[in-house]
């Protein structure tokens, strides 16, 4: 092996590396970019609208969403601690219910039948052992407030930034490509903005009709707090396949505070919206603005969970998005599709006359 050829094999090891220590910022840079590529979308329409300034577009646009999470965090974080406390000191009673009507049933079994039973009472004392614990660490996981709030400020100054001025961030990326494909990059670049675009529209669409139908469900169930718990279901839609799991866990237990009855008419009507979601509304919103293949969402989800933790989940799909297109455009297009068997049968060789064209499209 040369000199040269092991040097930038090394490089190219070293900046692997690097890159993969500083995973974490990379991910907080694109979900800048996925933000300023979806709030780009309603300074257009401001602007296409109104007549209005860009910059002008972009405060009224930034403003009104940032008005719009303070106002969700003030509507749901207080009330939420306080049932959270409720549920907590009632749990306890339940499980004690739980346990007397296991002493009182092994008074009617048959002794062989008896130890089938046993383990209720095995099960009732780890959940009051994990209830315990849940009690006493849970303000621990309050202990990272401060670096969730630092990284959430730093999105946001570089999603402005990026929305300000986008151009000369696309120079930068640019430069890192040869001359002759800069072009090509470019109209790549495009099509992620534009698919990415189309996905925010859409998941933004479901966002809304999930927060809509599980308000109207759950204020004619009675269960407390349905505008936080239906703007929570919305906020979760955002999370394909799992978000939806989550959010039926706060009103379940809120339910479950009055009555078991409604407890299980929540677990229904989430069951219900998530159907209505999952058959009608993702195959018919989707369609029209990005394709993705529901295995290759839900993998996607689990791969960068394991491998970015919580904010590899909550940016699965749009990473997916734009992988999508990039492996499109670049492997198969430019690389896959220029290439026909040779006439030995032993390997392949560009087809030279689509490699000039398309060399000639950059």
């Amino acid at each position: 092996m040369r000199l040269g050829t092991l040097v930038g094999f090394l490089a190219i090891l070293i900046a692997l590396y690097i890159l993969w220590r500083i995973k974490q910022v990379l991910l907080l840079a694109f979900a800048a970019v996925v933000f300023a590529t979806a709030i780009n979308q309603l300074v257009k329409l401001l602007q296409a609208k109104f007549k209005l300034n860009r910059r002008i577009a972009i405060a009224i646009s930034v403003g009104g969403i940032l008005i719009f999470i303070v106002g969700f965090i003030a509507l749901v974080i207080p009330p939420f601690i306080e049932q959270f406390k409720e549920l907590v000191t009632l749990v306890p009673d339940g499980l004690e219910k739980l346990n007397g009507w296991n002493k009182w049933l092994r008074n009617f079994l048959p002794n062989r039948l008896i130890e089938d039973f046993q383990g209720i009472e095995a099960l009732t004392q780890n959940l009051r052992s994990w209830m315990n614990g849940l009690v006493s660490n849970f303000f621990d996981l309050f202990s990272s407030t401060l670096a969730v709030f630092l990284n959430s400020l730093l999105v946001i100054v570089v999603t402005i930034m990026l929305l300000v001025s986008p151009t000369p961030y696309k120079q930068v990326f640019l430069l890192m490509f040869p001359a002759f494909y800069r072009r090509r990059i470019q109209s790549i670049l495009k099509k992620c903005e534009k698919n990415l675009g189309g996905w925010s529209i859409g998941i933004l669409f479901n966002m809304a009709v999930i927060a809509i139908l599980s308000g109207i469900g759950l204020w004619a169930l009675g269960v407390r707090l349905p505008l936080a718990n239906s703007l929570l279901a919305g906020m979760l839609t955002f999370i394909p396949n799992l978000g939806p799991v989550l959010s039926v866990v706060p009103p379940t237990a809120m339910a479950l505070l009055d009555a078991p009855w409604k407890a299980l008419a929540v677990v229904i009507l989430y069951v219900v919206i998530q159907q209505v979601e999952s058959n009608i509304l993702t195959p018919i919103v989707m369609k029209k603005q990005v394709s993705l293949l529901p295995a290759i969402t839900l993998l996607s989800q689990v791969a960068f969970a394991v491998f970015f933790g919580v904010l590899g989940l909550f940016l699965a799909l749009p990473i997916t998005v734009v992988a999508q297109v990039w492996l499109k455009e670049i492997v198969v297009k430019d690389i896959l599709d220029l290439w026909q068997p040779k006439s030995d049968k032993y390997g392949f060789i560009p087809h030279k006359s689509k490699a000039k064209n398309r060399l000639s499209n950059k």
